[in-house]
């Protein structure tokens, strides 16, 4: 991972532990978080974007974190996957049952759970009559997804968007961009070609939409340039940054694969299952995708479960194993996934994700107009991201950290993304006085700084 020089990581996906500021955060901490982090770091390897650990948890509970320490933290990352918060009593409920009832099912047998699972989301997607695949991970459904796409259409060739994040598997990393899989694995691998990503339009294309217009001419361009394009990936919203496009970007990108005969796969692994206002991103957008990939809280923030949705009409390629995983069809995880489905329509946390997204947005946009170090502030259902502003791209990246830092020490996680935007993620499940709360404390710190 490259940093400039003063120390603060260059800009790219995920979380970034490794700077002067972290010493200080740990030199603060108890002298048992001290210890366990250091074992730690002792035998793991350590990763570039996720390591070295910032603290030690001992427990969790609904939208809170507990550490050894006993400090409760408002949990707004989450890495996308606590949909229901931590420890939802009814998934909870689930798999004890189901771990007393059939805790495996080896691959040549299939088994009650997955079954219904696999009807639920078929029948629930928007790009039924669909057919599913099940996987312990989001880049195994993702690998999976990429290798139905190349069998069905009989090409290799993948197009995505730059600096973007399907997966760290050697597969789904190549379809993210260059430098991320140069940093991995080296090369990219033959046949992946790449576009300007959501969040980079106005930088190529022009202001307003009219730049978005012509990032689509250009996806158009570049599938009937190459010919033989298999798929088409991408996130119906840049995560990392919260950039939506409008409208009617996405069925001008559909209107293109079908004219060149590409596939068109949507990335849906941390922004599926109520977090838009809507069950799936892509329904807010009008446009259904040939695959559909799941995963992040479809395991309820508790199980490792992922899923590819695909058009039923694709399932036509005999004796190929499109995902061939030990744990495919974990009843384990299936009964948690049930679970998870069931609590979303039953608490109507779909409509009480639009609801809280339209409260936050507002509050941060106050914010913005308040506090000089904030710049912008974007919403997307129950996710936000708000850019922090500095001389140049350090200088803002070095404010991000500082006011992460400050939160952290408030009682509030939440991850930066592009080294500058601070992206808020919560549970679904939230009570209000918790979400006040959270924003109450980023107000704090950003008034704290300037």
């Amino acid at each position: 991972m490259s940093e400039d020089g003063d120390g603060v990581p260059a800009n790219t996906e995920g979380d970034h532990n490794r700077s002067p500021r972290r010493d200080a955060w740990i030199a603060g901490l108890d002298p048992a978080t001290r210890d366990l982090l250091a074992e730690d770091s002792k035998w793991f390897i350590r990763q570039s974007l996720s390591t070295p650990c910032l603290d030690v948890l001992e427990g969790a509970s609904g939208s809170e974190l507990i550490d050894v320490g006993g400090r409760h933290i408002l949990d707004f990352h989450g890495n996308s996957a606590h949909h229901l918060g931590h420890g939802h009593p009814k998934v909870v409920t689930a798999i004890k049952a189901q771990l007393d009832a059939l805790p495996f099912s080896p691959r040549r047998y299939t088994n009650r759970p997955a079954i219904a699972l696999a009807h639920r989301l078929a029948g629930m997607a928007p790009n039924a009559p669909a057919k599913v695949l099940l996987a312990p991970g989001g880049a195994e459904a993702m690998g999976m997804a990429l290798t139905l796409a190349r069998r069905a259409t009989g090409r290799h060739k993948t197009l995505s968007m730059w600096d973007s994040f399907h997966g760290a598997s050697l597969d789904t990393v190549s379809i993210g961009g260059e430098a991320l899989f140069r940093r991995n694995a080296g090369p990219l691998l033959p046949g992946t070609e790449h576009v300007p990503p959501l969040d980079q339009a106005h930088r190529f294309f022009g202001e307003g939409d009219a730049a978005f217009a012509r990032l689509a001419d250009y996806i158009d361009y570049v599938l009937g340039l190459e010919g033989d394009v298999a798929a088409f990936v991408a996130e119906p919203v840049r995560w990392t940054t919260v950039t939506a496009p409008p409208a009617d970007f996405w069925p001008r990108v559909r209107q293109s694969c079908d004219r060149h005969g590409t596939l068109l796969i949507f990335d849906e692994i941390p922004a599926c299952l109520g977090r838009a206002g809507t069950m799936f991103a892509c329904e807010r957008f009008g446009c259904v995708p040939d695959i559909l990939v799941v995963g992040k809280g479809l395991g309820g923030g508790i199980m490792p479960m992922a899923a590819m949705i695909a058009r039923a009409a694709l399932d036509v390629v005999p004796d190929v194993a499109i995902g061939h995983y030990t744990h495919e069809k974990s009843p384990v995880g299936a009964a948690a996934a049930l679970a998870t489905l069931d609590v979303i329509a039953e608490e109507g946390l779909v409509a009480r994700a639009g609801m809280l997204g339209r409260v936050g947005l507002e509050r941060l946009l106050g914010m913005v107009k308040r506090f000089p170090i904030l710049r912008a502030a974007r919403g997307f259902g129950l996710f936000f991201g708000v850019e922090v502003g500095g001389e140049d791209a350090a200088a803002a990246a070095r404010n991000a950290e500082a006011m992460l830092y400050a939160c952290l020490e408030r009682g509030l996680s939440f991850k930066i993304g592009r080294g500058n935007v601070i992206t808020l993620c919560p549970p679904l499940t939230i009570p209000i006085a918790q979400f006040e709360a959270a924003f109450a404390i980023l107000e704090s710190a950003a008034a704290a700084a300037g």
